[in-house]
């Protein structure tokens, strides 16, 4: 008869705390009833994905819309694959989404330490209490051992894994046990599995709803040779002390669930509500395929290095993951997306379909409901980064590039020019000398003498005192003196009676004033110039005429 508690001395001499001294330290939270924890538990192994986005979204809301609390814990038990600087990224990343976790590495709390490699004391002591309760053992197994019985299972065709006439080191007595530790023999802890591959288990997924899925039988590994947890023990003992009661996961950790509900019953924890979201996909060709963080332009930042506003990208995210989002945002144009009534029963099982065209046109109208102060601070902001000559254009006269900016903001429907703030460059660069050149030619087959002649009458009358009406006429004047309709309707009706139309005729100025066929509303355009500037580009354009 094996003597549990002695086992539990001999595996772990130097744990002398218990695990009440932790549940102690660690109290149940003092929250509202029906407040939510959740948690973001990234492993530091690069750069952080978009998708991760989407666990993060779903539980910010959950726990800010409950009065909960919201934390970031980082995962890094396998040192193996950590990635230098990947820590740091992950919270800078969240830092430019404007994503506020309530407990952090950074930000500390009364749950911490936040980084599980400052945690080993803790699981360590909760390992030792499955030993001395008879619910795992130590493994001495060796690679070539372990190789060896993958082989076997690999030529019977059966399930990979450490159980049953494989699991060896599962029935060794106190004394073998002992004189392979006294022999200085490494080993790691496994849990002693009591599942079955004939047993199911029933299990409500906030998300999939009712779940049936196959109970563990595998002794995995809770501990390391190196004395580090795995992450499924590492978790599990988080969760619970961390107080977590909604874990929002991918899918793809759906396969594990039997086993990590299987080490809160060995502990005897309550285990938190679970959500399995769907993977984000993305088209190659015809097919659907996972995006990953392999994935040329996955990383989260680089669509803000790319001129996206953060605010843009979550709003797309929220498209994704409730089928309401949009009906909301039209009838709360204004509304900030804080206040959106997130719902778990708006959340689709099925994957979710990243559309790139779909993010543009979301950040379209995101830039569009933005004032031109926000438009400014945030475009100079990202050409101080990005684009230094730019930036020091824009910033020379403040005030001129917000009037710029100004042009169809506000109203029932505001202009939506550009989504990124790479394209505002392009769109308004010809505001300012160092960017201004014709590169379009007018539309329709016009003779240059009457270009000239056009430009010439109308810089002749051109008055910058002038109101929009009053400058109107003048171009409808002059449109009718160089053979033009005046009236674009009596046009269509005897196209051959005329040279063109008045709307040619403002082409032909807009052309010489802005360099382009498609630009602003051309008379606030010609305001913001100023008339200096609109007269030394019409007498320069007259010249290559």
């Amino acid at each position: 008869m094996m003597d549990y508690n002695a086992l539990a001395e001999l595996l772990f001499p130097d744990v002398t705390k218990t695990t009440d001294y932790y549940e102690q330290l660690y109290p149940e939270r003092n929250l509202p009833e029906g407040a939510k924890v959740t948690r973001f538990a990234p492993s530091p192994t690069g750069f952080v994905h978009f998708g991760g986005l989407f666990p993060v979204l779903v539980n910010l809301y959950l726990a800010r819309q409950s009065g909960g609390v919201f934390y970031l814990r980082i995962e890094d038990t396998d040192e193996k694959r950590e990635v230098a600087g990947a820590e740091k990224d992950i919270i800078k990343a969240f830092e430019q989404f404007g994503i506020e976790f309530d407990e952090s590495i950074v930000k500390g709390g009364a749950y911490g330490p936040y980084r599980q490699s400052e945690r080993k004391e803790i699981y360590r002591t909760f390992a030792k209490k499955l030993v001395a309760e008879g619910k795992a053992y130590p493994c001495f197994c060796t690679k070539k051992e372990l190789d060896s019985m993958r082989r076997q299972q690999r030529a019977k065709k059966i399930n990979f894994g450490y159980y049953g006439e494989y699991a060896k080191c599962r029935n060794l007595t106190f004394d073998e046990i002992k004189a392979k530790i006294d022999a200085g023999m490494p080993f790691v802890l496994r849990l002693k599995s009591n599942g079955s591959l004939n047993n199911k288990i029933k299990f409500t997924d906030l998300v999939r709803g009712a779940i049936e899925l196959t109970e563990n039988d595998i002794d995995h590994i809770l501990l390391k040779s190196n004395g580090m947890p795995d992450y499924h023990l590492a978790h599990v003992v988080d969760d619970h002390l961390m107080r977590t009661t909604h874990v929002v996961r991918g899918e793809e950790w759906l396969p594990s669930l039997p086993y990590h509900l299987q080490l809160f019953g060995a502990f005897g924890f309550k285990p938190p509500k679970y959500m399995h979201i769907a993977q984000l996909m993305r088209l190659e060709g015809n097919a659907k395929k996972k995006l990953s963080k392999r994935d040329k332009g996955a990383g989260l930042t680089s669509y803000l290095t790319n001129g996206y506003a953060p605010e843009a990208v979550i709003e797309y995210v929220l498209t994704l993951l409730n089928s309401n989002f949009e009906d909301w945002r039209r009838a709360n144009p204004d509304a900030p997306v804080s206040v959106f009534p997130f719902s778990i029963k708006k959340m689709s099982p099925s994957g979710c379909l990243f559309d790139p065209v779909k993010l543009y046109d979301v950040s379209k109208n995101v830039v569009a409901r933005m004032s031109a102060q926000e438009v400014y601070d945030r475009l100079t902001k990202w050409t101080a980064e990005h684009d230094k000559k730019f930036h020091d254009v824009i910033t020379r006269d403040p005030d001129y590039t917000l009037s710029i900016l100004s042009i169809g903001r506000g109203g029932p429907k505001p202009r939506k020019d550009f989504g990124k703030w790479d394209e505002v460059k392009p769109f308004i660069g010809f505001f300012f000398k160092e960017y201004f050149k014709v590169t379009d030619q007018p539309e329709g087959d016009f003779d240059k003498a009457d270009i000239k002649t056009v430009l010439e009458k109308y810089l002749a009358v051109y008055n910058h005192a002038d109101d929009k009406d009053a400058w109107f006429e003048k171009v409808k004047q002059i449109a009718e003196e160089t053979g033009f309709c005046p009236n674009v309707k009596e046009f269509k009706q005897n196209p051959d009676g005329w040279k063109g139309h008045v709307g040619d005729v403002s082409m032909f100025i807009r052309l010489a004033v802005t360099g382009r066929l498609n630009a602003p509303d051309l008379y606030t355009v010609m305001q913001i110039l100023g008339e200096d500037e609109c007269r030394r580009r019409l007498k320069k354009h007259i010249a290559t005429l």
